[in-house]
């Protein structure tokens, strides 16, 4: 069974995709191609068996249920369906990729030493998990992290960034092509994730604290330039509270919550259209 297929761009050892990959392609050159197989631990990680599969009664569950549905329980916690029967729904929280061992075919199309193409852009849109998503379903970015940033404390964790004391906003870093897709691009596309809430202060959604607040935070006058440009076509009868500042040292979150949604099993193909669900 093909599980996902294609071209994608990506930065040795900058994160993104799976880490085997990484190391794969850093001992090809150009046309070269290599088959191995990738043990469950490498890939997306053992399945647990305290998350799945579990029986419960068809009459606890909602109706009308079949297998491949995403259900939410009363823990925040999500679960697939995995089978239905007349008395029983088995669910199933481990991500659909856990637990199994991947076979990759690889060819290295083009290199290109110290991607000197590329750009770096920073952003904050509230839970750092869904806009991480979004941006790594847009063509033409190659690498995205989550972190923190514009705060004061070295170091920070996420659970002191949590606590709204140390200044910083929880933030996504990408580096992305020029040729493919543009900076403004990109700036719309916070403000789509956004919505109403770039009008919120230190807000998305139901989200809410300093550590929450959205912004542009730009590299160069270019950027800033295009930064507050796209800022000023979203407003309409009331104010933007998206910030726009120069980027400030920047901290890469800890690796649980690099591409956390992904790895929970949803898409980041490139202009996958399903509908990112932040919880997971």
């Amino acid at each position: 069974q093909v599980f996902d297929q294609g071209e994608v761009s990506l930065v040795v050892g900058a994160g993104g995709y799976l880490p085997c990959l990484h190391s794969a392609v850093t001992e090809l050159e150009p046309g070269a191609s290599k088959t191995f197989t990738v043990k469950s631990e490498d890939a997306y990680g053992p399945s647990d068996p305290n998350m799945g599969p579990v029986d419960i009664p068809a009459e606890q569950g909602p109706p009308g249920l079949t297998v491949g549905d995403v259900v939410r329980l009363s823990n925040g916690a999500t679960c697939r369906v995995t089978q239905v029967t007349p008395e029983t729904i088995t669910i199933d929280a481990n991500g659909p990729m856990a637990g199994k061992a991947l076979e990759m075919d690889v060819t290295v199309l083009e290199l290109e030493p110290k991607a000197a193409s590329l750009q770096t852009a920073d952003f904050a849109g509230g839970c750092f998990w869904g806009i991480e998503l979004a941006f790594q379903r847009e063509p033409g970015v190659v690498v995205t992290k989550v972190g923190y940033t514009q705060g004061d404390k070295l170091d920070p964790t996420y659970n002191e960034v949590c606590s709204g004391t140390t200044g910083h906003t929880e933030g996504v870093q990408v580096m992305f092509d020029p040729k493919v897709v543009s900076y403004e691009r990109l700036c719309e596309l916070l403000f789509d994730r956004l919505g109403d809430s770039m009008y919120l202060l230190n807000q998305v959604g139901n989200d809410r604290g300093t550590q929450y607040r959205h912004g542009i935070y730009y590299h160069d006058e270019v950027q800033r330039a295009v930064a507050e440009e796209t800022l000023s076509r979203q407003a309409r009868f009331t104010e933007v509270k998206t910030e726009i500042k120069p980027a400030s040292k920047w901290y890469d979150g800890e690796d649980y919550h690099q591409q956390y949604l992904q790895k929970g099993g949803q898409s980041a193909k490139k202009e996958a259209g399903e509908t990112i669900r932040c919880y997971g």
